[in-house]
């Protein structure tokens, strides 16, 4: 989970610097030296070393011996200079209750301007491997640990949606810092969890917003019941950081994957039979 609110709150401005040299520094080293690190920050080497003992002792730098000595950033400390930009940008007030975990992020509820949701987004060494082999917007080559892969997760999503919204039924973005998505809140229920009373109409919800997906340019890469929510007769498409362009040259096998995942769920669940080629020409028309 995020970083401790307090942590946040009592961080000191010397603490905040050191932060902030690290993620720029990590760019060019996995794990930053103490002389590189020294004059990036200007603090004497007892000042530094004191600083850099309390953000271990609070869980956001980490110090390692080997392939040689030197400090990283790791989540929590990417979480705090998130949470502290979007803190300051009025977008947080306050982090609350954990609302939802996927495979590659974590759910918050927050307090804004009303009630916000923060996607922290969390691309593991697994899936970061298969990123750079299914996801455009990942570096072919060059050093980029998971915590600046999942910061371009985050904007690839936070894109889809300023792009998506109003037209099609998706979160409304809000703002996006780092590795974190400030989005409205979406009531309802996961559509694996729901037993749906006229599941013929959420169906046809769901095609309708791929459709409009279509239109504006945008395949959601990723769609099954594990990412849609519903609410009695509507529904929100959700977790686009995987999207793709029309114009991608694999565009036609991850649209028919999408739809193809939905049909097999609503034919499994409700025995609704739906054919595939009358699905995919309603999108694609």
């Amino acid at each position: 989970m995020p970083v401790p609110a307090e942590y946040v709150r009592s961080l000191h401005a010397y603490e905040l610097r050191i932060l902030l040299a690290l993620e720029r520094l990590m760019r060019r080293y996995q794990w930053v030296p103490l002389e590189v690190l020294r004059p990036a920050t200007g603090f004497s080497e007892s000042e530094l070393a004191y600083r850099l003992g309390r953000l271990m002792a609070m869980g956001m730098v980490r110090y390692e011996k080997t392939p040689y000595e030197g400090y990283a950033l790791v989540f929590d400390g990417y979480d705090t200079l998130a949470l502290h930009t979007l803190t300051r940008r009025g977008t947080v007030q306050a982090l609350g209750c954990l609302i939802g975990v996927g495979k590659e992020s974590e759910v918050y509820e927050a307090m804004g301007l009303g009630v916000v949701v923060l996607k922290f987004h969390r691309v593991g060494q697994r899936s970061f491997q298969s990123a750079r082999l299914k996801r455009g917007y990942m570096p072919e080559a060059g050093h980029c640990p998971w915590l600046f892969a999942s910061s371009h997760s985050a904007k690839m999503e936070y894109d889809a949606l300023k792009t998506l919204h109003p037209a099609v039924s998706v979160p409304l973005p809000i703002d996006q810092n780092r590795h974190v998505v400030a989005m409205s809140f979406v009531p309802g229920v996961n559509l694996s969890r729901a037993a749906l009373a006229e599941p013929e109409i959420i169906l046809d919800e769901i095609l309708d917003n791929i459709r409009e997906a279509y239109r504006l340019g945008i395949i959601h890469g990723d769609l099954s019941e594990f990412n849609v929510m519903v609410d009695e007769k509507q529904c929100w498409l959700i977790d686009w950081p995987q999207w793709v362009e029309i114009a991608h040259p694999n565009a036609g096998e991850i649209l028919a994957r999408d739809i193809g995942n939905i049909l097999q769920y609503f034919k499994r669940k409700y025995g609704i039979e739906y054919a595939f080629e009358e699905a995919l020409a309603r999108v694609v028309e």
